[in-house]
């Protein structure tokens, strides 16, 4: 039996596998590396979900908003920043196939709007922290930790502090400097003090709680109003918004994953469009015509695109299961 081996063209491009240069070679490794982390945080997310799925927050009741519109819109705006993202990955693929065929122009034309693109996800990832943090109704925390939501009993709908809250003179005071020696700050109050919650209300018999326990039917539990009576009893302190510490749209992980992987994510898309800029000025003063390959652009389109394909499961993790 021969036992020669034919060498084939398996590589084709001698000590570079692939032909693929040096700088894409890293650039892959670099993705590998990031799609691990990445891959961790969101198993680490998925397992705390699984564990607190009875209080997990529902998406579509905490991302409603729009700037500029008023009303419940679940899930709208983010789709539409999805949407922009995936669009900015295919100007970049048209910018990557023009730098093939030598066509500056069109290069030029087409980071610019993936740049914009990028830009626009970005600005719209720092609205939507914003409105998590201030949040919208408000509730009250329990000393376990648990968040009790107000309902109009009459229409279904959550009811905001501010609809039933009932301002007591003297109730809230701020700390001052002058106020002791070891003072030293004070972090902001809230709306409302707890007294003023709970005195509004006993007062308004249209307002039942809700608790963020999740029934069979896949919603808050709605408590009756005996039952809302002997709730908020138990409740130590108002809550507005979401931090790392409280969240008034459920368990408190839930806000802390949140701003850790969009937030991460969101560094990633801001790094690219530091890239993309200087590739950009980089395209337009010549420099890759004067190489004669525009290989720095694939090699940021390769960034790109895996900023792209992680959002889609940011995007499916967190907004869509």
């Amino acid at each position: 039996m021969d036992s020669t081996v034919t060498q084939g063209k398996v590589w084709e491009g001698g000590n570079k596998p692939l032909d693929a240069s040096y700088g894409k070679m890293m650039m892959w490794f670099f993705i590998v590396s990031d799609a691990l982390t990445f891959s961790g945080f969101l198993a680490a997310y998925g397992f705390s979900r699984f564990k607190f799925i009875e209080t997990w927050p529902i998406a579509d009741e905490v991302f409603t908003h729009v700037p500029f519109f008023h009303g419940n819109f679940p899930m709208a705006y983010v789709a539409f920043m999805t949407f922009i993202l995936i669009m900015s990955s295919v100007t970049m693929v048209l910018a990557v196939d023009a730098g093939h065929k030598m066509q500056k122009n069109k290069v030029i034309w087409y980071m610019f709007f993936t740049i914009i693109g990028g830009i626009i996800f970005v600005g719209s990832q720092a609205w939507e922290w914003g409105t998590f943090i201030k949040g919208d109704f408000g509730a009250l925390e329990t000393k376990s930790g648990k968040i009790l939501q107000f309902v109009k009993a009459d229409s279904g709908e959550r009811a905001a502090l501010r609809d039933f809250a009932k301002p007591l003179h003297g109730e809230r005071v701020q700390h001052e400097r002058k106020n002791g020696m070891w003072f030293v700050g004070e972090g902001s109050l809230p709306s409302y003090s707890l007294n003023e919650v709970v005195e509004g209300f006993k007062a308004n018999p249209n307002i039942l709680i809700r608790t963020e326990q999740i029934n069979e039917e896949g919603h808050k539990t709605l408590l009756n109003r005996q039952e809302s009576l002997a709730k908020i009893k138990r409740a130590t302190q108002v809550v507005e918004g979401a931090n790392l510490v409280h969240n008034e749209y459920g368990h408190r992980l839930f806000a802390d994953f949140f701003f850790f992987i969009t937030g991460f994510h969101g560094f990633h898309v801001f790094s690219g469009i530091l890239i993309n800029l200087i590739i950009f000025f980089n395209v337009i003063l010549g420099t890759y015509e004067r190489r004669g390959h525009y290989e720095m652009v694939e090699k940021v389109g390769l960034y790109w695109h895996f900023v792209d394909l992680v959002w889609v499961f940011v995007f499916t993790f967190f907004y869509l299961v």
